[in-house]
């Protein structure tokens, strides 16, 4: 289905040069002279390269039509996830590497959403939050404001973020999958 260019957006696959490209990341940029245009940053699906590719926002962009299934995580087999179908209790396998910064956020029997392009898996969605255990975490420093001061903590998947002063060492806390930052503690 051909799109402007200026609708593509972070996930979706486009067909590019012959190949099937999976969106990192796009940039409208407006440049003080002259029309604007669209910096994309995509991957290609069978190779796993990383390009740059501009375009103008008029230009047409082919965008491939992806199926999402969901499924549970099961284990890792090498490069490799083991997911299972919830409703036919078949296993698929999916490249790790389509998790990409979202790697360590992966929990057993967690449900996952998986994009699909003509059966061939394009690309993965974890939850939005996971609970996770402070590992460790700085001590208070007394006469801190607590408006503005965040503390370093690493969490129990080898993660490092920022928590705010009350959260201590063995807490549960709620952290966002997308960027790794806090989100409150874990009321369980």
């Amino acid at each position: 289905m051909k799109q402007q260019a200026n609708l593509i957006r972070a996930g979706q696959v486009i067909e590019h040069d012959g190949a099937r490209w999976t969106v990192l990341k796009q940039q409208i940029i407006t440049p003080g002279k002259g029309g604007a245009f669209i910096q994309v940053e995509m991957r290609n699906l069978k190779t796993g390269n990383k390009t740059n590719e501009r375009w103008r926002t008029a230009d047409t962009v082919e965008r491939l039509q992806t199926d999402q299934k969901e499924y549970t995580y099961s284990y890792t087999d090498g490069d490799n996830l083991v997911l299972m179908d919830g409703e036919t209790y078949e296993q698929a396998m999916v490249p790790t590497d389509l998790l990409g910064d979202m790697a360590p956020f992966l929990q057993d029997n967690m449900p996952v959403t998986v994009d699909l392009v003509e059966g061939d898996p394009v690309g993965i969605h974890l939850p939005s939050t996971v609970v996770l255990e402070v590992i460790e975490a700085d001590p208070v420093v007394k006469g801190q404001t607590a408006a503005s001061s965040y503390k370093p903590a690493k969490l129990s998947n080898g993660v490092k973020t920022s928590v705010p002063p009350f959260v201590e060492t063995g807490e549960k806390i709620v952290v966002r999958t997308e960027d790794a930052s806090y989100v409150e503690r874990f009321k369980g």
